[in-house]
């Protein structure tokens, strides 16, 4: 009998041993983590980025010419003074970093006439005429596509975007009715903000674009007082009707104001 009970506590014993051995070591187990714990996560952030650059890859655009023609007008003094010789000219290279954004570069080209027909600060003894302005413009700036495959099939057939500039306006004055009159050239630093549209005629391929930007443009003759028109009291004779006094129309005490520019371009990427 007793060895029977003898028997019996060995055998408890030798289970329990064995069954809090199992406790102890599932909660090891429970506890090891792999050492990173981050491993996981940095798999599917790499996998999901792979599967994203493969998307950019087979669907999206790369590179892309813009050659199109628009209006540029001007706002304030500058506005009032100037009649626009339209068409302008655009030029620009993009190229996209992904479905979203894209660098772009390129150079915009703009004429516009300012007739003075008074006695003026710059030119007090003749009367100045026509004034031929052009701009050159090279830029570059940042687009950023919408995101719209939440949205109407007609706003995503759109394409729309926003777009910011940073742009160097070179100015050229020129007087072809005045010989005396050297042609004045200089510069300003500006910045362009708006939107555009991008109509797809063969995907991946060719497009028709819209652009619409407003610049903010410090015009080195911005502040200018030659076209600010000489006051009453010194009243002059109109030298196209002796005997006649001037009835002036024109005359602009600065040249002020912003930009406005609509460009439509033939869209050509690869």
């Amino acid at each position: 009998m007793k060895l029977i009970f003898s028997l019996f506590i060995l055998l408890s014993f030798s289970c329990w041993g064995q069954g809090g051995a199992n406790l102890f070591n599932d909660g090891d187990e429970d506890l090891q983590v792999g050492g990173d714990i981050f491993q996981d996560f940095n798999e599917d952030l790499e996998a999901t980025q792979v599967m994203e650059d493969e998307r950019f890859y087979r669907y999206s655009r790369f590179f892309g010419i813009n050659l199109g023609l628009g209006t540029t007008t001007f706002t304030d003094n500058r506005g009032l003074a100037y009649e626009d010789n339209d068409p302008s000219y655009h030029f620009s290279l993009i190229y996209f970093l992904d479905f979203q954004t894209a660098f772009v570069m390129g150079l915009e080209y703009s004429q516009h006439t300012m007739f003075i027909d008074t006695f003026v600060v710059g030119s007090p003894d003749e009367i100045i005429g026509a004034v031929v302005t052009s701009f050159l413009r090279p830029f570059f700036g940042y687009r950023y596509y919408i995101d719209t495959s939440d949205l109407g099939t007609a706003i995503t057939y759109s394409n729309p975007y926003f777009v910011g500039r940073i742009e160097y306006w070179y100015q050229t004055n020129e007087f072809p009715e005045e010989e005396g009159l050297d042609d004045e050239n200089g510069g300003g630093l500006g910045t362009g903000v708006g939107f555009g549209l991008e109509f797809p005629i063969e995907l991946k391929q060719s497009y028709f674009n819209i652009e619409f930007l407003y610049h903010f443009v410090n015009y080195f003759d911005k502040f200018t007082d030659d076209y600010r028109q000489i006051p009453d009291d010194l009243e002059r004779d109109d030298p196209n009707n002796p005997g006649q006094k001037l009835e002036s129309t024109y005359g602009y005490d600065d040249l002020r104001g912003g930009s406005l520019t609509i460009m439509m371009n033939y869209h050509i990427s690869w």
